[in-house]
């Protein structure tokens, strides 16, 4: 491994007579061959002799982390982490550990969290060093802790999140002996934080293979603590089978709006959690009716409230929370199109509903269909051709993207002789649906229909004469 910055840091550090390890995730990185810029080291180096050996070689440093034995600085656009050998005690009360310093290799070696990352390289003699034979984990893609698992979990049971993570990122499975772990543990997982949840959880879908971890987390228990809607979906199918199992269906949507996603892009979150809670509302609003059918009627309501809560519950971002609960609100809109019998006002109203979410919405919707009836699934795909075909048709015509009323809040202040206030949104409002219903109006079209609005509100416009 060529890594100029590491063989100067290493140089650096042997000369003032320090230790300096390459460490976790980089070298599993490295053997993966997915090695990136952000390097990872352990030294025997305490935190302020640290940020000495950085003075003057760094481009940049920060140690926002030195509370931890952690030194960061940047170098020739890679970016290094530097931590002194670490011994940790934790309380197994709190979420933190208390931090203690080690002398060995060996000793921080020992307190990671998984044996693949618990490998190191001598940078000054590029001797390997894996005590817990992290490589033949490597190999057999294996997910084992170096200490038992039931240590490693009480020490810090986000660790049971990271390994469905990197079960999703890496694609690997997890040993017996932890996943039996997990599903003794699971309930552990309440002592972290929902910020450090969610940010695992955010990690897991965005991996390579999501369904994989959240398959691993929902059948080892860790999902009734921190995704409890997820297991509820599992619901008992009735003996004429007449609705499809929810928790897979909606494996398989998110799956499918995975392979929908623009190539060489980045993972789109928010449309990975839209497809996996996009059902949520069904469990509790499914009800059997006479004839041995089954109703889930307004899911897409009652499960827009649903991530609303759940997603605040995690702190995602207030942006993430309402895009999500939209395109939950929305999918279902489509299924009153039929064969094309929308009229341009209901695409128009479908396009402004949808806002800046209608490319994520289009992906969604046909993501939805999971029918193993080709011949239905393909009458299907060819229905919202003809719908995006329309919205095309549409918008380059009317600029759907931005749908306005006919006449601004100036010019309806104006001829209304309004003051700034409630009355000019709700004339704003009147306007904007006229235009969604009717498409645009030419100015003196859309005077007359604010004058008779005003009419009957009993507004008197002034007297222009």
């Amino acid at each position: 491994m060529q890594f100029p910055v590491a063989d100067e840091l290493a140089t650096r550090f042997t000369e003032a007579g320090h230790q300096l390890y390459l460490v976790g995730g980089t070298v599993r990185d490295a053997m993966m061959d997915r090695l990136g810029n952000d390097l990872d080291f352990a030294t025997d180096a305490r935190p302020e002799r640290v940020r000495e050996l950085l003075t003057g070689w760094a481009d940049a440093m920060w140690d926002t982390g030195i509370a931890f034995g952690t030194m960061g600085a940047a170098k020739r656009g890679a970016t290094v982490e530097i931590t002194t050998f670490r011994s940790d005690a934790y309380d197994r009360m709190s979420r933190n550990p208390e931090v203690s310093f080690g002398e060995t290799i060996e000793d921080d070696l020992v307190r990671r969290d998984f044996t693949v990352n618990a490998m190191a390289i001598d940078m000054a003699t590029k001797k390997f060093v894996d005590p817990h034979d992290g490589r033949g984990a490597l190999q057999r893609r294996v997910l084992d802790t170096p200490a038992t698992p039931q240590e490693s979990f009480a020490d810090d049971p986000l660790r049971m999140m990271r390994a469905v993570r990197f079960v999703s990122q890496l694609g690997f499975t997890v040993a017996p002996r932890v996943l039996a772990a997990i599903r003794e543990m699971a309930g552990e997982i309440e002592r972290i934080t929902a910020e450090r949840i969610q940010a695992e959880l955010s990690k897991l879908l965005c991996g390579r293979y999501p369904r994989r971890g959240i398959e691993l987390m929902v059948d080892t228990g860790l999902a009734d603590h921190v995704l409890p809607e997820l297991p509820e979906m599992r619901l008992e199918i009735d003996e004429h089978h007449q609705h499809k199992d929810v928790y897979q269906h909606s494996l398989v949507v998110l799956e499918q709006a995975i392979d929908l996603e623009e190539p060489d892009t980045d993972p789109d979150l928010v449309l990975r959690l839209a497809a996996l809670l996009h059902d949520i509302g069904k469990p509790p609003t499914r009800k059997f009716v006479e004839g041995g059918g089954v109703s889930f009627h307004h899911h897409e309501v009652v499960g827009a409230k649903m991530v609303r809560k759940r997603l605040r519950t995690l702190r995602y971002s207030k942006e993430i929370v309402e895009d999500v609960a939209q395109l939950v609100y929305l999918h279902l809109r489509f299924h009153g199109y039929g064969k094309g019998e929308w009229t341009d006002s209901a695409v128009r109203r479908y396009v402004t509903d949808a806002g800046p979410l209608l490319t994520r919405l289009h992906k969604l919707v046909r993501a939805d269909c999971t029918t193993r009836n080709r011949r239905k699934a393909a009458a299907l795909q060819r229905t919202y051709d003809d719908l995006e075909e329309r919205i095309a048709r549409i918008a380059a015509d009317e600029d759907l993207a931005r749908v306005r009323p006919d006449l601004d809040g100036n010019e309806i202040m104006r001829l209304l002789g309004l003051p700034p206030g409630p009355l000019v949104g709700k004339a704003w409002r009147y306007l904007k649906e006229l235009r969604l219903d009717r498409g645009p109006l030419d100015h003196d079209e859309a005077i007359a229909e604010l004058r008779k609005w005003a009419a009957e509100e009993n507004i008197t416009p002034p007297d222009e004469s």
